[in-house]
């Protein structure tokens, strides 16, 4: 019988290690296609594809981020091929199985929980004697009436063959993201997490994982991502696996890890300081919350001045980007605590930080108690709240907002210097900052448009303008800086209007290629001439001294200006800074 396994990603660049895992398992008995696809592709053209392959027996892996688009697939599938069999398996359909049978009847078995043996006890059954009651881990219909057989004992992960050796994978390693796990489980009890659920943590053979891993960068893979939901439990494990990869890295590679920030001891982040090249490792760190009280509600276990030490300590060492997560909508965290862990966090100054909002996942505790705290939350997936006791609806709206400008201009590093001074400086918090500017993005209607680079410069502009009269000149300064600093080729036509005239400019150009050192010896070094610098750079005026502010994050407002030379030949960006007084007075 024909086999394909599938499933629907988020994204193209990412890949589904769950179906990779049970077609290994199920070889050398059984050769099953894998099919791939993304939760944006249009579901006819899935089900065309499907079809195509005649396929007897189709797996789908179900999340909550593709669940109701397979849904769709399957109806359509079903259709056209009433003799189909289905099966689902994943953590969406794991949990309520009895609901999701009654509520998709065009399936045939749910798998659940851990998959690999159950997938294959299935097929050993689907081509033998149909006795499915010999599995273990699935449901399934006999006689009209459901059945639900439980799982046995876990497998034993050392055992499991490497589902990385798939030579239709090869051409695509380079491309796409890579996920590996060296464990399974979770020794936290976090009420809002699936991993709760799971009791202890086991691990794969750490000698596979090593041979796995030059496998995949010996054939191409760029970004590899561990999904072990806590990489750092066991301390010694963590340090051996970063040794390996600091010795056995191949340049280009990008390794990602979901760390736990407080139980990280102060040597291991030093020894990654002192030994990991730049940009080898990326670390992702789930906060939630800063409230004591709410993390004790939904017993998660955190010392924030630990993790505060880890997250300080990695960013200072310049070594490694972190990716703080923040979860909206947990027990007893109404709008003034969030803001309060927000600023908590934002004051960490992350590479990223992500905002997101509680999902009431299937199984997990909170959802069994949501009663308790007045949960209102979506019916379909991805289940997130829309009420609870304290934190209502238009406060989930308000923090809505804060997401959307907080990822496009902090996230994206589009202007670090202008949202840093503006924290810091004009607004009363980062929070305070971020939920005004998208409040008004929401007025505008912004949310619901595209934006080309200088869009977003110019939304910012207005916003101060309607706001903070007294600090536009400053912050529109900073604007300029960020925005002509991050470009790698010079602009065609800046987002603002030129501050200077034509005969401003070229007196100021003449005299730079008559006295080169008036910005300082690095730029007479370059020797550019009048033609390099009217093709390659760009000069604007700033009204306050930004050399001054960049070395001591001291406001002085006194007259400057910058030279921005983009330097095509070794694809570098160089910014030059003069006082207008001095260089007049040179110039003079």
């Amino acid at each position: 019988m024909k086999t394909v396994l599938s499933t629907l990603n988020a994204k193209y660049i990412h890949t589904s290690l769950s179906i990779r895992y049970l077609k290994a398992y199920a070889e050398p008995d059984y050769d099953i296609e894998l099919a791939e696809y993304t939760i944006k592709d249009p579901a006819m053209n899935i089900v065309t594809d499907l079809h195509a392959k005649k396929p007897e027996i189709i797996g789908f892996s179900c999340y909550i981020w593709n669940i109701e688009e397979t849904i769709k697939v399957i109806k359509m599938l079903k259709k056209i091929n009433p003799s189909l069999l289905i099966v689902l398996g994943g953590p969406e359909v794991t949990y309520d199985t009895r609901e999701w049978m009654e509520k998709i009847p065009e399936v045939d078995f749910i798998i659940i929980g851990e998959g690999e043996q159950s997938f294959k006890q299935l097929l050993d059954e689907l081509h033998g004697e149909h006795n499915y009651e010999n599995v273990s881990g699935i449901a399934y219909r006999k006689d009209a009436a459901l059945q639900i057989k439980p799982q046995r004992n876990k497998i034993d992960l050392k055992t499991l063959p490497s589902p990385f050796r798939f030579k239709e994978d090869l051409s695509q390693l380079s491309k796409r993201v890579t996920y590996i796990e060296t464990s399974r489980g979770c020794p936290f009890s976090c009420q809002f997490c699936l991993s709760s659920i799971e009791v202890g943590v086991r691990y794969f053979d750490r000698e596979k994982v090593k041979e796995d891993i030059r496998f995949l960068m010996e054939h191409g893979a760029k970004t590899i991502k561990f999904v072990d939901r806590t990489f750092n439990i066991s301390r010694s494990y963590a340090m051996e696996m970063f040794q390996f990869l600091i010795d056995e890295h191949k340049p280009g590679t990008v390794f990602q890890f979901e760390i736990t920030a407080d139980i990280m001891r102060p040597e291991v982040i030093q020894f990654l300081n002192d030994n990991a090249p730049k940009g080898l490792f990326r670390f992702e760190i789930g906060v939630q919350s800063t409230n004591d009280a709410t993390n004790e509600l939904v017993m998660r276990k955190q010392n924030f001045s630990k993790l505060t030490r880890t997250v300080t300590m990695v960013k200072e060492g310049q070594k490694i980007d972190q990716h703080l997560d923040l979860i909206a909508g947990l027990p007893e965290e109404d709008y003034h605590s969030f803001k309060k862990t927000f600023n908590d966090v934002f004051e960490l100054r992350p590479e990223e930080l992500q905002l997101g909002f509680l999902k009431m996942l299937r199984g997990t505790g909170l959802r069994l108690r949501a009663e308790d705290h007045g949960y209102v939350y979506m019916d379909h997936s991805p289940y997130e709240i829309l009420k609870n006791n304290i934190l209502s609806f238009e406060d989930i709206t308000k923090i809505k907002h804060v997401e959307d400008v907080l990822e496009k201009y902090w996230n994206d590093h589009r202007m670090d210097e202008t949202v840093e001074y503006l924290v810091s400086n004009v607004f009363a918090s980062p929070f305070d900052f971020f939920q005004d500017f998208g409040t008004f993005w929401d007025k505008k209607g912004w949310s619901r448009i595209g934006h080309q680079l200088e869009d977003l410069y110019k939304h910012l502009f207005e916003f101060l303008a309607s706001s903070n009269h007294d600090v536009v000149d400053i912050v529109s300064g900073f604007m300029k800086y960020d925005y002509l600093r991050n470009q790698k080729f010079k602009p065609r036509k800046p987002w603002w209007d030129d501050a200077l005239s034509k005969q401003e400019r070229s007196k100021i150009y003449h005299s730079i290629l008559e006295n080169p050192l008036l910005l300082g010896e690095e730029f007479a070094r370059k020797q550019l001439t009048e033609k390099d610098l009217f093709k390659h750079t760009v000069l604007e005026t700033l009204p306050f001294n930004l050399n001054h502010y960049l070395k001591t994050g001291k406001m002085v407002e006194e007259g400057s200006f910058i030279l921005v030379h983009y330097d095509t030949v070794h694809s570098k960006t160089t910014v030059y800074t003069a006082l207008s007084r001095e260089f007049e007075s040179k110039v003079g």
